[in-house]
């Protein structure tokens, strides 16, 4: 695991922790002095928009992997991003060859702005509109109410990591060390964790779904995209 690797790389150049009374000297004025480890966290939503100018067969091909002969009749798109900053305190010791650094970490997580995209064969004063509306703003919240969860799993993950104390390398080495630890292994485990969202939506669009809103509203849905069909066929 790319994360696991990083996190061994960087504790096997560190010392080995130490009761206070035999701390060496270095350590005592890396940990009095520089200040501590710490992660912070930040989570934002950028709020949705309704679109509705694309035909279903547009939304179909967007979505792209689907069941053939099936159709999208609404979709719900969005995109999660991950910014992190590093920020530290760093003391060298020449008599060691060490140094330290009190690693300061900003995580932000966001999405970008969620568009719902409904076909525009279904107008909004209609009954299979209000349906399938319905059914994406299911998606809509699933991506809104994940976001915190994510957070709370990732920054436990980093407290876990950066507990409040200075990281140790040879001198030279320390920034380079973290910015690898970060590069190959927080950021891939971030964006894993926030990926995980999609499992949670898939499990909306079942074939019982996607049946059931063919059918509401008195077959109004096949009502509205027959004669799209007529048309895209003569």
């Amino acid at each position: 695991m790319k994360l696991l690797a990083a996190l061994v790389l960087l504790c096997a150049l560190a010392p080995a922790p130490a009761p206070a009374s035999a701390r060496t000297a270095f350590q005592a004025r890396c940990e009095d002095t520089i200040g501590q480890s710490v992660s912070v966290m930040s989570s934002k939503q950028n709020g949705y928009r309704i679109d509705h100018t694309y035909s279903y067969h547009g939304l179909s091909a967007m979505k792209g992997n689907r069941t053939p002969g099936s159709y999208v009749l609404g979709l719900t798109r969005t995109a999660s991003q991950v910014g992190i900053k590093v920020e530290g305190r760093m003391l060298t010791d020449p008599a060691s060859g060490y140094e330290c650094v009190a690693p300061r970490l900003e995580v932000n997580l966001y999405y970008l702005p969620i568009v719902v995209y409904i076909g525009r064969e279904f107008p909004a004063h209609t009954c299979s509109y209000r349906h399938i509306l319905a059914h994406e703003l299911r998606h809509r919240d699933i991506y809104l109410n994940y976001l915190p969860q994510a957070e709370k799993v990732i920054a436990a993950a980093l407290a876990r990591r950066f507990d409040r104390k200075p990281l140790y390398a040879p001198r030279g080495q320390a920034r380079s060390l973290l910015q690898r630890e970060i590069d190959s292994g927080w950021m891939p485990f971030i964006k894993n964790e926030m990926a995980k969202v999609e499992r949670l939506q898939a499990a909306i669009d079942t074939p019982q779904e996607y049946a059931r809103l063919g059918k509401v509203c008195a077959g109004e849905v096949q009502s509205l995209i027959r004669p799209a069909k007529s048309k895209r066929n003569t």
